[in-house]
C-alpha cells in the first residue's frame, strides 16, 4: 500500500487520558480513538494488527480440530436465569429491553447460548466429540474502564467450547485446547507463563490463565527458577517455594490473555442439556470453555516490546512487514528505486508499505519507528549511487548496506528468520 493513501493520524505528543504504555503508544500509532469510556474505533492500522492476531488463533483452531460459528450479541433473560447467573453476572452484564418490552443481555461470555444450541442439537454420544468457537464482541460494564484497549467495556474474544460424553473425553480436549493456546501465543511471538487459576463466575473444577509477561503487568506472578509452575502471588501468600519441584520463586508481572476451563457439567445440568448415551440413557454433556481476548493481546504485546520512539512488533502480528522510506519524493531516481522494490516485494507477497509522503525524512523515520513496522528499506541520494539501499530492524539500533538488486532476496531471508 502506498502511505499517502492511509488513514493513520499520528500524534506527536502523548495524550493525558494514557495511562499506560500500549494505550499511550496505540493512540500515538493512529490505531485507535476513544468513542466512550471504555468504548473505542479501530482505525485502519490496528484493525490490520487485531486481523493478523484473530487469523493465527482461527489457524491454530482449526488445525485442532474445531469448528467456528457465531453466535448472537443478544441473549434473552430466560436462559441467563436457568443457570441463575442473570442476577449472580450482577451490573456488569448491560441489560435492554426491546420495543415488546422483553428483557436481553449484551453478552459478556456464551456458555449458557451455546450450552441451549446443544441441548436442542446434539442428541447422541456419536456426535460427540465437539469443540465449537467463534470471534466475538463481549460486553462487559467494568465499573472504572481504563488503560485503553486492556480493560474497557466492548473487547474481542475468541470463546470455544468443547463436548464430550464423559470426564476421560473432556480432559483430552482439555490438553488439546492448552497445546494449541501454547501454539498461538509462541506463534503470535509473545513470552507468555501458564498459571493455575480461580474459575471465578465462569465455574469449573479446573482452571489456567495464559500470562503476557510485561513489566507492566497488572498481575504479580510467583514463577518456580526450577520448573515451569507458576502461581499468582495474591492466590499464595504463604507459598515460600514450588510445590512441584521445592524451587524457589522468583517474582514476575504479566498481564492475562487467555484461561481455559474444565466446566464439567455445571451448565448442562442446570439447562439439562443432555444426550443418549452408549446404554441409550439421557447423560449430561461434560464441558470445557477457553477463551483468549484478541484485543488485549494487541495492547498485551505493545506492553511486551516497545522502546522510547514507539513499538516493537513481533513479525507475525505487525502492521507491515517492510516499510519503504524514499527520503526525497522529489528526486526521480529515488522514486524510481523505490518503485521497483514496492513492486517485487509485492510480487513475492510480502506486507510491504511504501512512504511516499510529502514530509521531511525527520517526520517519516519517526512514525516508522512509533509504529513499530519491523523491517525499513531507505532509499537515499548517497547510497543508490552505490547501488545500495539501506536496511534497519526496528529491534535493532544499527543498519547495513545491501545492494539494491539483491534486496528482494535479503528482505525474504530475513523475514523467514523472524517468523
Amino acid at each position: 500500500m502506498l502511505f499517502s493513501g492511509m488513514f493513520i493520524p499520528t500524534l506527536k505528543e502523548n495524550p493525558q487520558e494514557a495511562e499506560i504504555i500500549s494505550h499511550r503508544l496505540m493512540l500515538r500509532a493512529g490505531m485507535i480513538r476513544k468513542l466512550a469510556a471504555g468504548i473505542y474505533s479501530y482505525l485502519p492500522l490496528g484493525f490490520k494488527v487485531l486481523k493478523k492476531v484473530e487469523n493465527i488463533i482461527r489457524s491454530q483452531m482449526n488445525s485442532a480440530g474445531a469448528q467456528e460459528l457465531l453466535l448472537p450479541t443478544l441473549h434473552p433473560r430466560h436462559l441467563w436465569e436457568e443457570t441463575g447467573r442473570w442476577n449472580e453476572y450482577g451490573k456488569e452484564m448491560l441489560k435492554v429491553l426491546d420495543r415488546h418490552k422483553r428483557e436481553f443481555g449484551l453478552g459478556p461470555t456464551h456458555e449458557e447460548i451455546i450450552t441451549d444450541l446443544a441441548r436442542r442439537e446434539i442428541k447422541s454420544y456419536r456426535q460427540l466429540p465437539l469443540i465449537l468457537y467463534q470471534f466475538q464482541t463481549k460486553f462487559r460494564d467494568e465499573i472504572r474502564p481504563r488503560f485503553g484497549i486492556m480493560r474497557c467495556r466492548e473487547f474481542l474474544m475468541k470463546d470455544a467450547y468443547s463436548f464430550d460424553k464423559d470426564a476421560e473425553g473432556l480432559a483430552k480436549n482439555y490438553d488439546k485446547m492448552y497445546e494449541t493456546y501454547n501454539n498461538i501465543f509462541t506463534q503470535c511471538g509473545l513470552e507468555f507463563k501458564l498459571v493455575e487459576a480461580d474459575p471465578g463466575l465462569i465455574g469449573g473444577s479446573v482452571s489456567h490463565e495464559y500470562m503476557v509477561l510485561a513489566d507492566t503487568g497488572e498481575e504479580e506472578l510467583l514463577t518456580c527458577q526450577k520448573c515451569d509452575y507458576a502461581i499468582k502471588a495474591k492466590a499464595e501468600h504463604n507459598l515460600t517455594s514450588c510445590p512441584k519441584c521445592k524451587g524457589k520463586f522468583a517474582s514476575i508481572r504479566g498481564i492475562e490473555v487467555g484461561h481455559i476451563f474444565q466446566l464439567g457439567t455445571k451448565y448442562s445440568d442446570l439447562l439439562k442439556a443432555n444426550f443418549l448415551d452408549e446404554n441409550g440413557k439421557q447423560t449430561p454433556f461434560v464441558m470445557g470453555c477457553y477463551g483468549i481476548g484478541v484485543s488485549r493481546i494487541v495492547a498485551a504485546a505493545i506492553e511486551q516490546s516497545h522502546d522510547d520512539d514507539g513499538i516493537i512488533w513481533q513479525m507475525p502480528i505487525a502492521p507491515f512487514e517492510v516499510l519503504i522510506l524514499p527520503i526525497s519524493i522529489a528526486d526521480d531516481k529515488i522514486m524510481k528505486v523505490s518503485g521497483e522494490l514496492y513492486k517485487k516485494l509485492k510480487k513475492e507477497g510480502i506486507d510491504v508499505v511504501l512512504d511516499d509522503r510529502d514530509e521531511q525524512a525527520g517526520v517519516k523515520f519517526k512514525d516508522t519507528d512509533l509504529i513499530g513496522i519491523p523491517i525499513r528499506i531507505t532509499v537515499g541520494t548517497k547510497t543508490i549511487k552505490e547501488n545500495n539501499v539501506e536496511i534497519k530492524l526496528r529491534k535493532d539500533k544499527n543498519s547495513f548496506k545491501e545492494k539494491i538488486s539483491e534486496t528482494p532476496c535479503k528482505v525474504k531471508e530475513l523475514l523467514k528468520n523472524m517468523k
